[in-house]
């Protein structure tokens, strides 16, 4: 077949919708894409959620752990400080040297970290490890969903790229399994932190015989006039006649954004109006992802569950995997629901269900802490109904978060940004999610400490408002459009109309 490989003349083309009506599980090649892209994801889930069992054991192991809590909470965050150098270094890699190189990277740091912290000596090397995972979980948080957005077809895209949200969930539920799985077995905490190696080399070999991603090739090859790999991947993914169509809006914006003399400059996310509008709606979703507290509930859910009242670890354990199975549960939710609600939709539907989940939350530690309320009731089992009460709350907090508020942010950043500044912009809104994370794994407990767990999480119900009010001023939907009409959506936006002729990368006002 013969493609028309000059650029469009008519403004009418970003408009244009084809038929685009290409569903879930239509094409197995781009399914295989999205799973093999996925393990990062996995891995991402793994590395941050093993260290919770695993640290009962390194305590055990090294006498100068157990009596520090400065050490453990270093073994604890290094891979979160990481994953902040990751993420901030992995666009710039993503940009420069392509998606498939990046995960190449990733999984290299997977298994390095996790193979030197099966073999640490001491708490100083484990540490080292936690950073080399770190660094490998922030070049994964950014280059998996790019790579599978830049692959999807654009009306499925919000689902698969949600599907790489359900390995990171899936990867944190399995790591409990594991952690249960390995208290019996000699060098327990070694083999809880050396398995990931094992999904690392397994995509390390998967992504050798994946190609590259279309966009990036073409844009990357525009120069050199060598396009031809990426429509070699592009006719995997559609029939002729969708096919042509998506090669001349490829051709587009790839050949726009080469005339506006673009070099993918940190200073023009600042610089150009239509960016600086894209990385606040973008960054700002990655951090109320974190602020409304999801790694509150992720890392302290056996905290709160003996805060609730129930003093047994092995009852605190089991709810939290109990957490952890809805959250992954509720992923697959949002992947069916996102491609047809919309983003948008979705997030504001799942932050209104986590306000009044923490609202919840909040009062049930508040009844709880007055012992008077409990005095005076007629049932002299008062404190473990509103135990229960508190553990409903975090069953629900979950069940609106998980479909919502989980994949949506992921899944906007990896669709709002120009092909040239896609993987620079994702990486530094994910750096913003893991300082957020940081910020919030490290003051939880301290704020509960001053202030009670029901002011604290009134305290979180609020910034879900601020939230919900972020969103709907400021994120715009998405849903199935190409990329090309979300970069045209942007123009609108900073520049108030589509006929006008300001560049992508011309001087905001």
């Amino acid at each position: 077949m013969t493609i028309d490989m000059s650029v469009p003349g008519s403004s009418g083309l970003l408009n244009a919708v084809g038929k685009r009506n290409m569903k879930f599980f239509s094409n197995g090649y781009v399914l295989a894409l999205t799973g093999a892209a996925g393990i990062g994801g996995f891995l991402f889930g793994y590395d941050t959620g093993v260290i919770s069992g695993a640290l009962l054991y390194i305590r055990d192991d090294f006498p100068a752990v157990r009596d520090n809590y400065f050490l453990q909470e270093t073994i604890v965050s290094m891979a979160l400080v990481g994953a902040m150098l990751g993420a901030a270094g992995g666009g710039w890699i993503n940009d420069a040297y392509g998606r498939k190189k990046s995960t190449l990277f990733a999984d290299l740091m997977f298994a390095l970290g996790s193979l030197v912290m099966c073999a640490a000596g001491g708490p100083y090397i484990l540490i080292l490890g936690r950073l080399l995972v770190g660094l490998g979980i922030g070049v994964a948080s950014v280059t998996a969903p790019v790579y599978i957005a830049e692959a999807a077809p654009s009306e499925i895209r919000g689902g698969l790229v949600s599907t790489n949200v359900l390995m990171i969930t899936g990867g944190q539920f399995f790591s409990y399994l594991i952690n249960l799985g390995f208290t019996e077995v000699p060098g327990t905490w070694r083999w809880m932190l050396g398995v990931a190696a094992v999904p690392a080399i397994v995509q390390f070999v998967l992504m050798l015989f994946l190609p590259e991603s279309p966009r990036w090739l073409y844009w990357k090859f525009l120069l050199q006039d060598d396009k031809a790999q990426a429509i070699a991947v592009l006719e995997k993914i559609y029939d002729s006649d969708r096919l042509e169509e998506e090669v001349e809006l490829l051709a587009s914006s790839s050949m726009h954004e080469f005339q506006s003399d673009n070099t993918g400059s940190y200073l023009d996310v600042f610089r150009s109006k239509e960016l600086r509008l894209a990385f606040f709606a973008g960054a700002g979703l990655q951090a109320f992802q974190q602020f409304t507290g999801i790694n509150t509930v992720m890392y302290y859910s056996p905290t709160i569950v003996q805060m609730a009242g129930f003093p047994s670890n092995k009852l605190a354990l089991l709810l939290s995997l109990i957490v952890a199975a809805m959250n992954a549960a509720g992923t697959i939710v949002g992947i069916y629901l996102i491609d047809r609600c919309g983003r948008r939709r979705l997030a504001l539907t799942s932050l209104f269900g986590v306000v009044i989940s923490l609202v919840i939350l909040a009062m049930a530690f508040i009844l709880q802490s007055s012992s008077s309320i409990c005095m005076a009731a007629a049932n002299g089992n008062c404190q473990g109904m509103l135990g229960w009460f508190a553990v409903a709350g975090l069953a629900l907090y979950i069940a609106f978060f998980s479909p919502g508020m989980g994949p949506v942010p992921w899944a906007v950043n990896s669709e709002i940004y120009p092909e040239a500044y896609r993987g620079m912009c994702g990486g530094m809104s994910a750096t913003v999610n893991w300082i957020s994370n940081l910020i919030v794994a490290q003051t939880f407990l301290s704020i509960v400490g001053l202030l009670g767990t029901g002011v604290t999480f009134l305290i979180i119900a609020g910034i879900g408002v601020l939230a919900f009010i972020f969103v709907a001023l400021y994120v715009p939907e998405t849903k199935g459009l190409s990329f090309e009409q979300v970069e045209q959506l942007w123009k609108e936006r900073a520049w108030g109309s589509s006929d006008n002729s300001q560049s992508l990368l011309g001087a905001a006002p």
